[in-house]
């Protein structure tokens, strides 16, 4: 990597309070970037730039919800008056919510029952109110913050997006419709927004992290003792590299999509950090 290609620019990073992007926040700022950190929760930003001004770095917390149009322009404006412009954007922020995940992998006749099993959630059980929610914070929490910042790119005419799709882009994974379903709209996006700002100078990607254990996913994946749960097993199976990725193995499709010289000619692209689990059909 060239030395200087990240030094004295900004870099904003949605999600910033997340177990990914706040370490990927932390290794913008260990190659000289200025990073502003978005995100719902002030207090957890403020931790996450205290460890990196620690380090030596330079980071602004801002929260704001990115699916809130004049919130992510009012940090827009904070941002660039406290650090400058931004050059790099990582729309980071999303998640899913229990409300819009079935229980049931498959159709059951029970589910259709008035007597069905308390607890039990069907895709007809579905609360479309989160579902909405989970869609909206995937798919609008990206296209506002390219939209906002993206406008300040386009305007000196230089800058790179790096969005987050997932497996469920690819893959529509059982029990998580409504996330499957956004995230396959973020490779969509990726693409015809790297179209549409390819004349700005502004190149967009996207990763497609594969299962990384957060505090989210840590439930679904492992038992209390720490092992495998059944979900976990099944993933595991999937997963020719058997193990689940750690923040750090993003690090390197991260940095290479945003570097303006090594991949200068790469728009458009999704890349799997997956430890090979799209590539296994399992059998």
């Amino acid at each position: 990597m060239h030395p200087d290609i990240f030094t004295n620019k900004t870099a904003v990073v949605t999600g910033a309070g997340g177990t990914l992007c706040s370490v990927i926040a932390a290794e913008f700022a260990r190659h000289g970037t200025r990073v502003a950190l978005l995100g719902r929760t002030q207090s957890t930003l403020e931790a996450v730039a205290s460890g990196i001004r620690a380090a030596g770095g330079t980071a602004l917390p801002v929260a704001c919800d990115v699916t809130d149009a004049a919130a992510v322009g009012r940090a827009r404006e904070t941002v660039t008056r406290e650090l400058g412009a931004c050059h790099f954007l990582v729309n980071g922020a999303g998640g899913n919510q229990p409300d819009a995940v079935t229980t049931l992998t498959e159709f059951s006749p029970e589910e259709l029952a008035a007597d069905r099993p308390a607890g039990q959630r069907g895709f007809f059980d579905l609360n479309l109110a989160k579902f909405d929610d989970v869609v909206r914070a995937n798919t609008l929490g990206t296209v506002i913050p390219c939209q906002v910042f993206g406008r300040e790119m386009a305007a000196l005419g230089r800058g790179a997006i790096l969005n987050f799709a997932s497996m469920n882009s690819v893959r529509p994974l059982t029990r998580v419709p409504a996330y499957a379903l956004a995230k396959a709209g973020i490779v969509n996006f990726t693409q015809w927004l790297a179209v549409y700002l390819a004349p700005a100078s502004i190149r967009v990607n996207a990763v497609a992290p594969g299962f990384f254990v957060n505090e989210r996913s840590r439930k679904i994946l492992l038992t209390p003792d720490g092992g495998l749960s059944a979900r976990g097993e099944k993933v595991m199976a999937h997963t020719p590299l058997r193990r689940f990725g750690e923040p750090a193995d993003l690090l390197g499709a991260v940095l290479w999509l945003l570097d303006d010289e090594r991949a200068a000619f790469v728009t458009g692209q999704t890349v799997a950090v997956d430890g090979g689990f799209l590539a296994s059909a399992g059998v």
